[in-house]
């Protein structure tokens, strides 16, 4: 006669033979041809949220369209940079492209003169007091 731990160690290691079967079984999705790439969720950064992003659903990325908040140009968010985005530098699941390349590239000027400036009034301020 078996132990209750015993029995439960052959049940659970039944049921993973049994899903290891089902996924082998399962057929691959193909992928699309143009504009996509296979997502991996497991590099994803931690998102605290009931959902799940439409990507993590599909299993990978599709090129993305979208209008320029500052030029009004259309643009494509493309498959390969979403990637990037989203698993390597770990941004939040659920944020989009919204500046194209010449845009994005002034606003971080812009962001990178008002530290200096910022950084230089502080300098400059902070041994007089009026």
């Amino acid at each position: 006669m078996k132990s209750g731990k015993q029995r439960k160690a052959e049940i659970q290691q039944q049921r993973a033979e049994r899903a290891a079967r089902a996924q082998a079984l399962q057929p691959r999705a193909a992928l699309p041809a143009d504009g996509v790439v296979s997502c991996n969720p497991q590099k994803l950064a931690p998102y605290n949220s009931y959902g799940q992003p439409d990507f993590v659903a599909r299993g990978y990325y599709q090129d993305t369209p979208f209008v320029c908040k500052d030029c009004g140009k259309q643009e494509l968010w493309t498959a390969t940079r979403q990637k990037w985005w989203y698993e390597v530098a770990g941004g939040h699941v659920f944020t989009q492209a919204n500046r194209c390349n010449s845009c994005r590239r002034k606003e971080r000027e812009r962001v990178a003169l008002a530290r200096h400036v910022q950084q230089q009034g502080q300098a400059s301020g902070s041994g007089s007091a009026a």
